[in-house]
């Protein structure tokens, strides 16, 4: 039995992920500050004797008597709305959080994956993305604390690598959906599932023919469980599903799958809002053997039926 720790262990992806290596019979530690991070997310875990709960933010040292096999530091907040609400506080959770992650990390010898971001790629001029590409960002803009901090955390992690030898993993995370998100993180997807259930008009930036590309949380949670877990690679690898879609075609398979009888209405665009995002998924293809099976509607009918869930207890 491998102890691991889990940072933002209570948010979105961090919940499944810690689910998923309960029942691979690891000992699990979630650490989680709750910025964005739930209780909820991880009510049913805290029954297994296997799994433990700390509250605490990154940016301060961490400090655990357990010894600490595998690391992923998925703390940071990820969605806009979340990250610009302070700036300065998502830097710091990217950069001096990640310093104290790798400094936890060398101090037990453990692997540390860092759940890195498509954002790194910024508004790219590259489509679809492949890791090689250096990205398109906007150093000053409304993003950059996010972009630019997760690109400072890659450098922190590589640079750990070459000086102490660390074993470090390096994903790239595209868009990622399904139960747990959270209702009023600002997302395409949870937007627009929350506003069609409610038969609400669906707010679309833009013209809606920019393109994402959506890959079911149980898929992306397979392949960071796979990258920890090989000893070949650091990466960074792109994880996420090639499939595209525009924002209105989105728009439109939800409205369908929940019957709702909303309407579509168009906003401007936020700045620096990529146009295009697709994941090139040939490294993880042939290093992880892993490729996302569950097809969009699938995913979006029970991420759906989740969000009508939470909707009747906080209607």
């Amino acid at each position: 039995m491998q102890v691991v720790l889990v940072t933002g262990g209570a948010g979105f992806i961090g919940s499944h992920l810690c689910k998923y290596i309960l029942n691979k019979e690891d000992k699990v530690i979630c650490l989680d500050n709750f910025f964005t991070g739930k209780i909820k997310n991880i009510a049913e875990l805290k029954f297994n004797p296997h799994f433990s709960v700390y509250p605490h933010d990154i940016t301060n040292p961490i400090k655990l008597k357990e010894h600490v096999d595998q690391i992923y530091n998925l703390a940071c907040p990820a969605s806009p709305i979340h990250y610009q609400f302070d700036p300065i506080e998502t830097i710091k959770a990217n950069t001096q959080g990640v310093i104290n992650v790798l400094e936890f990390a060398r101090l037990n010898g453990a692997k540390v994956l860092q759940a890195s971001t498509s954002e790194i790629y910024g508004d790219p001029l590259e489509h679809p993305q492949k890791e090689t590409y250096r990205g398109n960002v906007n150093t000053l803009g409304p993003r950059a604390c996010y972009d630019e901090g997760k690109r400072v955390a890659e450098t922190l992690f590589t640079d750990y690598h070459r000086k102490f030898d660390l074993p470090i993993r390096i994903i790239r995370i595209f868009n990622t959906y399904g139960p747990n998100m959270n209702i009023n993180d600002g997302r395409v997807v949870s937007n627009f599932i929350i506003q069609a259930l409610k038969n609400e008009p669906i707010t679309i930036h833009g013209s809606g023919s920019q393109t994402r590309s959506f890959c079911y949380v149980d898929d992306l949670v397979k392949g960071m469980y796979k990258m920890i877990n090989q000893d070949s690679f650091t990466g960074p690898f792109n994880l996420g599903n090639p499939e595209e879609f525009t924002i209105n075609e989105l728009a439109e398979k939800i409205i369908k799958l929940t019957g709702s009888s909303s309407r579509l209405v168009y906003n401007s665009l936020p700045e620096d809002d990529p146009k295009m995002r697709r994941p090139d998924i040939t490294l993880a293809k042939e290093k992880l053997n892993w490729i996302p099976i569950i097809p969009l509607e699938e995913g979006l009918i029970k991420t759906i039926e989740y969000f009508k869930e939470i909707l009747s207890i906080n209607p």
